[in-house]
């Protein structure tokens, strides 16, 4: 056979020689040029739209380029001896230690696939969750595990990290780190990445940059990997990492088969094959399809199908048998033409589909006590094995399941030690405040866990377990999402272990709250990008087990912050959480800062971050995190001491309330919580339509015109007193309580004029500012900034007697009140709040040199 065109690599730094043609080439193939570009396949092409260069970006002026066989890397004729881009097929070689993507449905940003190089289009696009790598859904099988290593899995314990270094799909504008040129382009895949310190170069110059990463600007608010040990043998990294799977995940693996692009060789698409990649594929009916000309040789058909499945390897080691398993296919079965080189063409076959298979070697050595990690499309296994196992027998076994499995696979020797195993897993969903010794029967009758394994019983209902086997492990984790105790569902989630001796000194890790149904599509997106620019390790979304998780996996860290994405009721759920535990971490006073990703967002007005998430650069963000100053704010604790509810309540769907409430913002009564429960139950009948402001906002509305005639004389139906004087009240139909100076989406109720019997507002002052509003109509010029509310009070106690049932809410969270007494006190310590700095910062691009990130960097997020 002629030679195939790859190319074989002596040293990476050896000089590119000329391109060359093959020597002989059978009927309907195309002149190849084989050059030292690591793996690629270059062929001349005519090119008939506009094309730029995949190695320097810039446009291929004329109609002759040259583009790779493999994985469609275009280059001009010049740029052939310089290209240092790995081909598809030759990127599995370049991975030590395999690592598993995540992957996920891809975002609406323009995208190119990292397999194939092509635009990503439509609904078919997937998406790493952890690192910066997209391709297509038929490409993901073919796709490198080469994922960010975000912790120690309890084997050999690594401190210094490299560059992680992924190609193409940067911010526009990104400079080389080395030329300061621009490296990055909208058009094809192109420059480098560090998925870490996010220093970007081009493809030519990133391999002169010092292999060690410091993670870059945002290393004191990164959770250094070294950090975080998690033992995740038996545990996929989806739930390692707790991310949500959805049928599109599972889909993922179904859709690699005939519905994708067909690999074509040659002019003419006369004949199409189906090509299984070994007994698995052949099962599961996975399959690519191969389409050749009428008539090729033998070794070319080979060829094609290995590079179908990017399979880098020489055909000659291959073959094609039929999937009918009627015979070889071998020179018995074609139709011999007499080529001129007396090689057998391929013309006319039996079957359509065939098996490509490794030939038998006649010699093999065989060894033993060997660690292989196993590279599947979605996942990374790792197999110990025993000393009555052999190698060689292993080896076989691979190949003959799949040759793509078996490129993928590595072998390592390691030291035999005896390592403790320990997996740490969180279960929820249990009834809230019982013994540790009733939480152990529970876990004894449903699941069979043994009392030695609970370690910790924390608030609202979850157990930590301590499980020193893998195997058991896993049955409980997966035995508890199938459990259901007094009719609530169980849920268990991986938790690692933060191992805070190895913390460098004066760091502080940022841990990452994100309500991913706030904010509509938005919250999603910030989700993918903090695990992207941080550790996934410290990013919890709160639809899996709240922020328990989260606060449960930092106990140990002596100074770490919180960053809250959603609304303002996202951040009351979080401080209720985190003064319920505050006495089980080390961390005496975590600042919390805010992404408002809500409808009002009124805190988030009051500490500088803005009126609303609208797509801030999320790098920029942490930035202002980092810089952000810590200030304190009043917390109140409302005590409902309700009386029995009556029969006449419960026709009139009157709920019992909690006995005890906190307040961060606001509680209101009357006109006010009214139109907040008429929102909260428009919302329940549809909640599907509620995913912008604007929407939001628009209900409001109307709800507000529907109640323009209703009159509620709300000061005869309540008593109030303010540190134990009685105040009278004024006509009014709404009575406020305010914490912070906003109110209703960025309102000031209690007006900026100044008044000698009040004191100017503030969110530390220890009290609370008491207004009323007279209806509808007052509400709406308040939010219009035409008037301001009727001051009443302020004060630190307040009791308030209610004499009939009354709407009321607290931070938006509506019901209805029964007559009784209610109480407003101060809630203990004042919690410790993120406020973003007022300096003006500059934009910052992609690509900041690590020698110069030492001084504060700017950012553009506003208010």
């Amino acid at each position: 056979m002629a030679d195939s065109g790859r190319v074989k690599h002596d040293s990476p730094s050896s000089s590119p020689g000329p391109g060359r043609k093959k020597a002989q080439q059978s009927p309907g193939s195309k002149v190849r040029y084989s050059v030292n570009a690591p793996g690629h396949c270059f062929r001349k092409v005519t090119l008939t739209k506009p094309t730029f260069c995949h190695h320097c970006s810039d446009f291929i002026w004329g109609i002759v380029g040259f583009v790779c066989e493999v994985c469609n890397f275009m280059s001009h004729e010049k740029c052939l001896k310089h290209a240092r881009t790995v081909c598809s097929c030759m990127a599995p070689t370049q991975v030590q230690v395999p690592v598993a993507h995540c992957f996920g449905p891809a975002g609406q940003k323009k995208r190119f696939c990292c397999v194939c190089r092509k635009h990503l289009e439509g609904s078919s696009a997937l998406r790493c969750e952890v690192c910066e790598l997209h391709v297509h859904s038929d490409c993901a099988p073919f796709s490198v595990s080469d994922c960010r290593f975000c912790h120690q899995d309890g084997g050999q314990d690594i401190d210094t990290y490299q560059h992680h270094w992924r190609e193409g799909n940067m911010s526009s504008g990104a400079r080389c780190e080395v030329c300061r040129r621009t490296c990055s382009s909208s058009d094809i895949l192109a420059g480098m990445r560090c998925e870490w310190c996010g220093i970007t170069a081009h493809a030519s110059c990133y391999i002169i940059i010092p292999p060690e990463c410091s993670m870059g600007r945002l290393q004191n608010m990164i959770l250094h990997p070294s950090c975080v040990r998690i033992c995740s043998r038996n545990f996929s990294k989806m739930h390692c990492y707790r991310i949500s799977e959805n049928s599109h995940h599972s889909e993922m693996g179904n859709r690699f088969s005939g519905s994708g692009q067909n690999y074509i060789l040659g002019p003419k698409r006369e004949h199409t094959l189906k090509v299984f990649d070994g007994d698995d594929a052949a099962k599961r009916n996975q399959f690519r399809l191969v389409s050749i000309p009428r008539m090729i040789k033998n070794e070319e058909v080979v060829e094609a199908s290995l590079r179908a499945f990017y399979i880098p390897d020489e055909p000659q080691d291959y073959e094609l048998q039929s999937y009918s398993q009627q015979g070889l296919f071998t020179d018995d079965i074609i139709n011999r033409n007499g080529t001129p080189d007396n090689k057998p063409i391929f013309k006319d076959t039996v079957s359509d589909s065939w098996v490509l298979r490794s030939k038998p070697k006649e010699t093999e050595v065989g060894f033993t006590m060997s660690y292989p990690f196993i590279s599947y499309p979605s996942s990374v296994q790792r197999q110990v094995l025993s000393g009555q196992e052999i190698l060689l027998e292993k080896l076989q076994e691979i190949r003959k399941t799949s040759l793509r499995q078996m490129n993928q696979t590595r072998f390592y020797i390691e030291e035999s030690r005896n390592r403790v195993a320990q997996v740490n897993l969180l279960l929820g969903g249990f009834p809230t405040q019982l013994e540790k010794e009733e939480y152990t029967h529970l876990l004894s009758e449903h699941l069979s866990v043994k009392s030695e394994s609970v370690s910790a019983v924390l608030f609202s209902g979850a157990v930590v377990l301590q499980i020193s086997c893998f195997s058991e492990a896993e049955r409980i984790y997966m035995l508890a999402k199938d459990t259901s105790i007094s009719s609530k569902q169980l849920y268990s989630l991986v938790i690692p272990e933060i191992m805070q001796s190895k913390l460098a000194k004066g760091s502080c890790p940022l841990l990452v709250f994100v309500n991913p149904k706030s904010g509509g599509l938005k919250g999603r997106e910030i989700l993918y990008s903090f695990r992207k620019l941080l550790n996934p390790h410290q990013v919890f979304e709160l639809t899996s087990g709240g922020p328990l998780p989260g606060l449960h996996a930092f106990r140990e860290v002596p100074h770490f912050r919180i960053l809250v994405c959603g609304g303002d009721g996202t951040v009351g759920w979080v401080l209720g959480v985190l003064e319920s535990i505050r006495h089980k971490i080390t961390c005496p006073e975590p600042a919390i800062g805010i992404i408002p990703l809500g409808t009002g967002n009124d805190l988030a007005r009051v500490l500088r971050w803005g009126v609303g998430y609208s797509g801030e650069d999320p790098y920029n963000i942490l930035l202002s995190v980092d810089e952000a100053e810590e200030v304190q704010m009043d917390r109140w604790t409302i005590l409902l001491d309700a009386q029995e509810m009556t029969e006449d309540g419960k026709e009139n769907g009157f709920l019992e309330p909690p006995k005890i409430v906190h307040m961060n913002n606001y509680f209101g009564l009357g006109i006010d919580a009214e139109l907040s429960l008429d929102f909260h139950h428009a919302r329940e009948v549809d909640p599907d339509k509620f995913n912008s402001r604007f929407h939001n906002k628009g209900v409001y509305v109307k709800v507000g015109l529907q109640k323009l005639s209703h009159t509620r004389n709300l000061h005869k139906d309540i008593r109030m007193q303010v540190d134990k004087h009685d105040v009278e009240l004024p006509t009014i139909e709404g009575l406020i309580f305010l914490n912070i100076p906003s109110w209703g989406s960025g309102a000031d109720l209690w007006g900026s004029d100044s008044e000698s019997r009040f004191g100017r507002p503030r969110i530390d002052d220890g009290m609370l500012e008491v207004v009323g509003v007279t209806g509808v109509v007052h509400m709406g010029q308040v939010q219009s900034g035409m008037r301001s509310g009727i001051r009443i009070a302020q004060g630190s106690y307040i009791r308030i007697t209610v004499n009939k049932p009354i709407p009321v809410q607290v931070d938006g969270e509506p019901w209805i009140q029964s007559p009784g007494q209610i109480i407003i006190s101060a809630a203990g310590p004042k919690v410790c709040m993120l406020r973003k700095s007022k300096t003006k910062q500059k934009k910052q691009s992609g690509s900041l040199k690590e020698g110069r990130s030492d001084s504060p960097a700017p950012s553009d997020g506003g208010q």
